[in-house]
């Protein structure tokens, strides 16, 4: 059986997205927030909402609080953070993409508000009617649903294949693993696709033993994020740096998706 991953697709790499049609609603519990709460279409019709607003009417319960350059959130059972300016937010222990990062507007914290709903454990409703509403869960996200032998080995391929490349080469060498335990051409566990010897070593890093270096903080990250539904790279299955190879079967044979820093992906 295939590896189970939570592909969350658009809730998770790219928020909400709305018609200009869609009427000025953010409502929880009957209640409009879409003024309090500042909601505004940006980066191609994404819905950002301010954490302290939607979190108070989603986990009343819970504190928010400005420390440090960074807003967090801490209830029973959850703690949150985000960052004005990255690309993620933390959840107890998870990490949740956000492509057009964190904002700080007018001083508050706005986010995506899919991804803050499921960071909650909300639930996100949207029609051209009634435009964005937002249903109470738990307060609190569901566990991540990968291993913790998934994240050591895709941390650590991660590290050692994209040490040097921005965090979207990161996610995408982590997105060609998971492509391949998705297909039928390759093994059904990370582990296995790394260590997969049918045609001969797959990974450099497995052959010159960095796999088993400790990785980076961004490469764990970058793990952590793909692992809960952030992809690069499309369904590339396969990559190189043309500069660091004189083996160039894949770029006579493979179909071209993309060039992300010094890595060139094919599938």
């Amino acid at each position: 059986m295939k590896l189970k991953h939570t592909i969350l697709g658009l809730a998770l790499t790219a928020a909400l997205v709305l018609p200009s049609s869609a009427a000025d609603v953010l409502a929880v519990n009957g209640q409009n927030l879409w003024s309090e709460a500042q909601a505004q279409l940006v980066e191609g019709g994404t819905t950002y909402v301010s954490l302290r607003t939607v979190t108070e009417a989603l986990a009343p319960s819970a504190n928010v609080s400005w420390e440090n350059g960074t807003a967090w959130v801490r209830g029973r059972g959850l703690t949150l953070s985000a960052k004005p300016g990255e690309q993620w937010m933390t959840v107890n222990g998870r990490a949740l993409y956000i492509p057009h990062q964190v904002r700080l507007v007018n001083g508050k914290t706005m986010v995506p508000v899919r991804v803050l709903a499921q960071a909650l454990g909300g639930q996100v409703d949207w029609s051209s009617q009634d435009g964005v509403t937002l249903t109470p869960g738990s307060g609190r996200p569901a566990p991540a649903s990968y291993t913790e032998n998934d994240l050591y080995w895709m941390s650590r391929i991660i590290s050692a294949e994209s040490r040097g490349e921005p965090l979207l080469g990161k996610l995408a060498v982590g997105t060609v693993v998971l492509n391949r335990v998705a297909s039928d051409e390759f093994p059904d566990t990370i582990y296995d696709v790394i260590f997969d010897r049918k045609w001969g070593i797959q990974f450099e890093p497995v052959a010159n033993g960095t796999v088993y270096n400790e990785p980076t903080e961004e490469s764990v990250l970058a793990a952590k994020l793909v692992l809960d539904g952030a992809r690069a790279a499309g369904d590339s299955l396969y990559f190189l740096a043309p500069d660091l190879t004189n083996n160039h079967w894949m770029m006579e044979h493979q179909t071209y998706v993309t060039t992300i820093g010094c890595h060139w992906f094919y599938k």
